[in-house]
């Protein structure tokens, strides 16, 4: 039995809060720390005013001649109703006074008091989500981004969809989260846009789509350099998280020329997260290549980095990839690695970590006590990482499933752990093609032989091949037209 590299990449996760600090409107619940009127005056969109200002003035069962007064003319308020003309704040005021409408509900479509509420609402949600309540935060994040989405408060919407998508990726909809990000940085701007770039290229990665991950991710890094934020060290974790993707798809000359740069960016930045991010990938790409001896002290000098910070998630996240890393040395450090995996499990509960976070590490543990002669510890848990799985994150779907099987034959049932590699077999089908996939069809294949499946274990060969992009030469040669 052989731990694999999981490819759960440095993808992060700051408590929203602390990433939001640097975007968020001025206004909390104190009335006087709200964005000026002028401000928002200035912001407004014209058409989104005027239309704000003729409902008013409808509802009131006024004409423009009576609400013009005699104060402006009415050419005036038609302008400022089309669109066309943005009003001075003495005019915007007299005329929200003349209709008995609070001036905020023009400027924003709510007045401050519901302008708190949505926020507030927006808090609740991010606490429960960083608190591990993600249900809560889900229904709380939906709630409050439909308000936001009614009343058309742009910074409100875009926070709310994104911590409403890291809801549903943590409660296991990649699906919805991936399209609730898509959106997100189709429109969002500054650090946001970096923020949801991490997580949908993280999403990405764990439906198996790396030509998407990686697609995605080159085209918001130049978006991210034209911007001037490439200094910053959020703009440092995302370059690190497209560096798993090329990871996952083998490429690890290009991983490892974007993790030296983002040593050195990190550094520069004395940034201690964004080098964690870049030390931790690094660490990844040297267990690819094999060399577990150098992935493992660069796994720990990333934690002890990460530890300087409160990013959650990510801290349990690592210590999962480090239990693995010291589960594939030699000899394996199993007690080491036990405590480390079992630690980043209970850090894991109380956290925004994911189903797919929690069935990775609940299979690192049942390899561990595997490796140390508890068969029957090791079968429960992999029952328990399979169920977490779900039916999209097929990779850990699979490993969990070939983990019972060799928790099965340790024990003797030779019949049962069988019917395990073949539904583990039937999973792989769904989980796309990229290096560690590869490396599990091969263990597949080596398993089944063990177990007298010769012609399930040649399919696993085939697949294995299939999958890091070879073919026969044979068959090649046959699809040349003849007289070429």
């Amino acid at each position: 039995m052989t731990a694999r590299p999981s490819g759960q990449i440095f993808g992060s996760d700051t408590p929203p809060g602390n990433l939001f600090d640097r975007f968020r409107p001025d206004c909390v619940t104190m009335s006087h720390m709200h964005p000026s009127n002028a401000e928002l005056l200035h912001s407004v969109d014209l058409k989104t005013l005027g239309s704000r200002v003729r409902a008013a003035r409808v509802a009131k069962g006024w004409t423009q001649t009576e609400l013009a007064g005699e104060e402006i003319s009415v050419g005036y308020v038609s302008r400022i109703e089309s669109g066309s003309r943005r009003p001075n704040l003495a005019v915007l005021t007299s005329l929200a006074s003349r209709l008995g409408t609070p001036i905020e509900q023009l400027l924003q479509g709510v007045t401050a008091n519901q302008y708190d509420e949505i926020r507030l609402g927006l808090d609740y949600a991010e606490l429960a989500l960083e608190t591990g309540e993600a249900v809560d935060a889900e229904r709380q994040a939906q709630k409050f981004l439909s308000l936001a989405l009614q009343a058309s408060l742009t910074d409100l919407t875009h926070r709310g969809r994104y911590l409403y998508a890291r809801a549903l990726e943590v409660n296991g909809d990649l699906d919805g989260a991936i399209s609730q990000h898509e959106q997100l940085v189709a429109e969002a701007p500054g650090p946001l846009l970096i923020a949801a770039g991490i997580a949908l290229v993280r999403c990405y990665k764990e439906t198996g789509d790396l030509a998407l991950a990686i697609e995605v991710g080159e085209r918001l890094e130049a978006r991210i350099q034209e911007a001037g934020l490439g200094q910053c060290d959020e703009a440092v974790v995302f370059a690190v998280n497209v560096a798993g993707a090329y990871i996952l798809r083998g490429d690890l000359h290009k991983a490892s020329r974007i993790c030296a740069d983002a040593v050195e960016r990190a550094d520069e930045l004395s940034s201690a997260r964004a080098r964690a991010g870049a030390y931790w990938n690094a660490s990844l790409v040297h267990a690819q290549r094999g060399d577990v001896a150098t992935a493992a002290p660069m796994a720990s000098r990333a934690l002890a980095l990460l530890t300087e910070g409160n990013d959650a998630r990510n801290l349990a996240r690592l210590r999962t990839q480090l239990g693995e890393l010291q589960l594939q040395l030699d000899p394996p450090l199993v007690e080491e690695a036990k405590q480390n995996l079992e630690r980043a499990r209970e850090e894991m509960t109380a956290s925004s970590a994911s189903e797919v976070d929690l069935a990775i590490t609940d299979v690192r543990i049942a390899q561990a006590h595997l490796l140390s002669g508890d068969p029957e510890v090791a079968l429960d848990l992999a029952r328990v990482a399979q169920e977490s799985a779900g039916e999209r994150a097929a990779i850990a779907k699979a490993e969990s499933l070939v983990v019972q099987g060799q928790s099965l034959a340790a024990m003797g049932r030779q019949d049962e752990a069988h019917a395990a590699y073949i539904h583990a077999m039937h999973v792989m089908t769904a989980a796309g093609a990229d290096r560690p996939v590869a490396q599990l069809w091969f263990e597949l294949a080596d398993l089944l032989e063990e177990a007298g499946d010769l012609d399930g274990a040649r399919e696993a060969y085939r697949n294995a091949a299939a999958t890091t992009g070879l073919t026969s030469r044979r068959v090649r040669a046959r699809q040349i037209p003849a007289g070429l």
